[in-house]
């Protein structure tokens, strides 16, 4: 152990993948950030997966849907129209991950991969939100934007410890509901 908060940062950051395997669907949960849905629209470009969802409602930072936003960059980087599939009205995480959910099940896309691309100091929130959602059968990988606050960095200013802190208060009160339902499942398996 490095630092006594080491638990802190494996808490909060996902650890990153070596390799990032094909897909059926790209998720970029809702933002402003730029980078989540530019980090989408190279994996499609590589033929990662078919499809990229990218998930948020009205942002008043923003002055439209953050779908249109992340749509706006696809477009501009080379990714068909046709290809991003759209859920605009998300307001928060759990909204993010339902909906999405919801519009993969009405375009009758099957998926048993997905990558999910987010900021890295809200990977954790974000993994755990869709699997919460999704069923327990789908397979997720993680892609963070570390640009500007990573696992390396989030302790050398006020910033990301106020962002890293958050982070995990958040994941300690989001997920309290959610851990018998998560343990339950996993008897039922264990049994099947």
């Amino acid at each position: 152990m490095k630092y006594p908060f080491d638990c802190l940062t494996d808490l909060v950051f996902v650890e990153e993948e070596k390799q990032i395997f094909p897909a059926d669907v790209i998720l970029v949960p809702g933002g402003s950030h730029t980078e989540p849905m530019s980090m989408a629209a190279r994996l499609f470009r590589a033929g990662i997966a078919p499809y990229i969802l990218p998930s948020g409602g009205y942002n008043r930072k923003l002055g439209t849907t953050e779908w249109e936003h992340f749509k706006e960059i696809g477009l501009s980087l080379g990714v068909p129209e046709s290809r991003i599939l759209k859920e605009d009205q998300a307001r928060h995480t759990f909204d993010n991950a339902r909906n999405s959910w919801k519009v993969l099940q009405e375009q009758h896309i099957e998926v048993k991969r997905a990558i999910l691309v987010c900021k890295s100091y809200f990977s954790r929130r974000a993994l755990m939100t869709y699997q919460t959602v999704f069923p327990p059968s789908v397979a997720f990988q993680v892609l963070q934007d570390d640009r500007r606050i990573s696992r390396q960095n989030w302790f050398l200013d006020e910033e990301g410890i106020r962002w890293v802190l958050t982070e995990a208060q958040k994941i300690s009160t989001y997920f309290a509901e959610h851990i018998p339902n998560w343990v339950k499942q996993s008897q039922n398996d264990a049994k099947d």
